[in-house]
């Protein structure tokens, strides 16, 4: 691509913001207000880090004098260039084939499969009224959220901007509120069941299996 085509990409901005906020709602199904703030949430997120990847490059413009004295030799309006981590730590070839790029899509990947994973257990749980506690819900409490976490965690190692990165610990803390609201649901709603699932199983991060 062209130095003058790599910004100023609306149509990409609204395609790609549609696929990811779609595909993740078909996993996720948000019913209730607090499914559609945590799913609001990811979704503004996913509109920011696009806004800058194809619309107006934000994070390069404000850094524009840093970088291009510290690293005089790249085209930093170019559509490679975003791929801010792998032009910081000197990657020389297709910066989609850099370490953060794979690493970021592994994050991704993980994050839509425990989405999928975990909604049918979960719708399963509500239809017959009782603790979601099987499949990813045997190893942790919350694994929607932590689907949502290691999507927009992946997509901040593959293309990070100053929006995206004061974005994610607000998103962090917001989940957090959200799970601990939930889970006071659930104690209101299965007492002692959910009490004891509480105690036997970890809110965001599996043990190791013995």
């Amino acid at each position: 691509m062209s130095t003058s085509s790599d910004y100023g990409l609306w149509s990409l901005v609204l395609v790609n913001s549609l696929i990811f906020i779609v595909f993740a709602f078909s996993f996720a199904r948000p019913r209730t207000t607090r499914d559609w703030r945590s799913f609001g949430a990811y979704s503004a997120f996913i509109v920011a880090l696009f806004t800058e990847m194809y619309g107006f490059p934000l994070t390069i413009y404000l850094l524009s004098g840093w970088l291009s004295s510290r690293f005089p030799g790249v085209d930093w309006l170019s559509h490679d260039a975003g791929h801010l981590l792998e032009m910081l730590f000197g990657w020389e070839a297709n910066p989609h084939f850099g370490p953060f790029h794979l690493l970021s899509t592994a994050f991704i990947v993980a994050g839509f499969w425990l989405l999928a994973k975990s909604w049918p257990v979960l719708y399963a749980a509500q239809c017959a009224h009782r603790v979601a506690d099987s499949g990813p819900y045997a190893r942790i409490r919350h694994p929607q959220y932590v689907g949502f976490v290691l999507i927009m965690f992946g997509f901040l190692l593959q293309w990070p901007t100053l929006i995206t990165v004061l974005m994610f610990p607000v998103l962090l803390v917001v989940y957090a509120r959200l799970a601990r609201r939930e889970e006071q649901d659930a104690l209101a709603a299965f007492g002692e069941a959910y009490r004891a699932y509480m105690a036997s199983t970890p809110a965001f991060v599996p043990r190791r299996a013995r």
